[in-house]
């Protein structure tokens, strides 16, 4: 028989063989609805890194994605894929960037494990799922499948152009359209890793949290998942178009593009499309916000104004935020800090609100409350209860006005190893992943890390298992309702508590908050 007939025979046998059952160093292969994949064997799990699930984005600049092309060959799935082009730093960045990792125990179809799939932070402009403290080896060793996703940010994922050229009329939402195909995908796929595709948990912090609570509200995302957590990352409303226009003017003027022709977009290299990101924002100064529009074709209404979005309410809900939010953002060591004391105390947490409200009186009032307290804690807790918080607060209220299935925590546990961080934003990251000797984690791998992060997998994993974060031996935790507004308080012992924070929730809720980038 000739040499390429006899090849040709043994490659239609490896064919028909069951989607795992061979690969030439042992590593599993699954067979997914674009074609097969490699992934590594790590650790008594299976991995695969860099699992496409969108078209090369650069290609599509500024309209929505599209599912991959199928392919004949075995794909390798063992190296993460390059991230979103953006300002912060990342190790590699392409526009070619819609792809997945996943973390599972097994490839078995049957097993139908829950399913946990994490959404990064960095707002919508920056951030990526290969940082460490995202790597999902804990959890998935919990009996989960664990699915880690990036997509377009920035200009990239949202830049409203749909006022000006009807090709892009998705254009100020194609970063969350992104995320749609990834449940897509995941829908149509996860079976054969294990998972359960009428059970899947979005987990995701900060940004990714608020990209959740707008996917809550998208019907393009109806049905896709089944319960969500959001950590430190509320979205009560989206950019409107007329604002999200006027950023758009400030960006084209960097860029020097007419807004009546919008071709040199298309060709230019992406760093000047990062670039230009500096310009001026109109409405916000700094630079530019990019994030979900209300465009009335993919985002009908905001996601939690005035009341929270019905085709969410179904769904249950954990929200969280940490004690010390702003603790992550407003470095100890820098100006505002700087021979902070009771004479400029009021002046320099001015500009770190959200609410408008008479700095002087609100120290007046943390100095009544807690006499004890020095300058500094007073202005990291006033700018994390007028800044990070109330959207959250604003969320659970609504949710529970709607008598939606909601669990409201937070993180007070403080980091050991930088004590003026305390419990910042970012903190849960970790906790939930059980990757706490991670580079970038503050929270040390002492006995109370441990305990602290033991609690957050436990009623996380109850969560994606059954909608609740009860059962076992587990302490019960209610749900969320005007009356207690019972909390559960994560720390090295972690209890319920009853409106903690009360009175500062209620002084910060005498005006209204308006979500930064609306």
């Amino acid at each position: 028989m000739p040499e390429v007939s006899r090849r040709s025979m043994i490659g239609a046998a490896m064919a028909i063989l069951p989607a795992t059952a061979w690969a030439a160093s042992g590593d599993p292969v699954v067979t997914t609805r674009s074609g097969r994949i490699r992934g590594t064997r790590e650790a008594g799990l299976q991995v695969f890194r860099g699992v496409r699930y969108g078209q090369d984005s650069g290609l599509r600049r500024f309209r929505a994605p599209v599912a991959p092309e199928p392919w004949r060959d075995i794909r390798p799935a063992t190296a993460y894929a390059p991230s979103c082009p953006q300002r912060a730093r990342q190790d590699a960045t392409s526009e070619n960037c819609l792809f997945l990792n996943i973390w599972t125990p097994g490839t078995e179809r049957g097993a139908r494990r829950p399913v946990m799939l994490y959404i990064h932070g960095g707002a919508y402009s920056n951030g990526s799922v290969v940082d460490p403290l995202n790597d999902g080896r804990h959890l998935a060793a919990q009996d989960v499948v664990v699915v880690t996703v990036n997509h377009r940010l920035n200009a990239l994922g949202y830049l409203y152009l749909a006022r000006l050229d009807p090709r892009f009329a998705d254009s100020g939402n194609v970063g969350q359209l992104d995320l749609v195909l990834a449940l897509q995908w995941v829908r149509d796929n996860i079976a054969s890793f294990g998972g359960d595709p009428a059970n899947i948990l979005v987990f995701g912090q900060s940004g990714g949290g608020a990209k959740i609570a707008t996917m809550m509200a998208m019907p393009a995302a109806r049905g896709l998942f089944h319960r969500a957590i959001t950590m430190s990352g509320q979205q009560v409303t989206a950019s409107g178009p007329l604002n999200a226009s006027r950023r758009t003017a400030a960006y084209l003027e960097r860029l020097r593009v007419s807004a009546s022709d919008l071709a040199p977009l298309l060709t230019m290299p992406v760093e000047r499309l990062i670039d230009a990101l500096e310009a001026e924002d109109p409405i916000l100064g700094g630079g530019l916000y990019m994030g979900p529009v209300l465009d009335m074709r993919w985002l009908h209404r905001h996601p939690f104004w005035p009341d929270a979005a019905p085709q969410g309410n179904a769904l249950p809900m954990m929200l969280g935020n940490t004690l010390d939010e702003t603790r992550a953002f407003i470095d100890p060591e820098g100006p505002l800090l700087r021979r902070l004391d009771w004479s400029n105390l009021a002046d320099r947490m001015a500009g770190q609100l959200r609410m408008d409200l008479l700095p002087a009186w609100i120290v007046a009032q943390y100095r009544a409350h807690h006499p004890d307290w020095s300058a500094e804690r007073i202005f990291y807790a006033a700018t994390t209860a007028g800044r990070s918080w109330p959207g959250q607060v604003i969320e659970a209220e609504a949710r529970a006005r709607a008598d939606a299935p909601t669990w409201v925590y937070q993180v007070d546990f403080q980091s050991p190893t930088e004590p003026r961080r305390g419990a910042p934003h970012g903190m849960d990251i970790a906790l939930s992943f059980g990757t706490l000797d991670a580079p970038g984690s503050l929270t040390g791998t002492g006995a109370g890390a441990r305990a602290a992060s033991a609690a957050v997998m436990a009623r996380f994993l109850a969560f994606a298992r059954r909608g609740d974060p009860n059962g076992g031996a587990m302490a019960a935790w209610p749900q969320y309702r005007l009356d207690q507004r019972a909390t559960m308080i994560f720390d090295a012992q972690s209890e319920v508590t009853n409106d903690p924070r009360g009175w500062e929730r209620e002084l910060f809720a005498r005006v209204p908050y308006i979500q930064p980038g609306s």
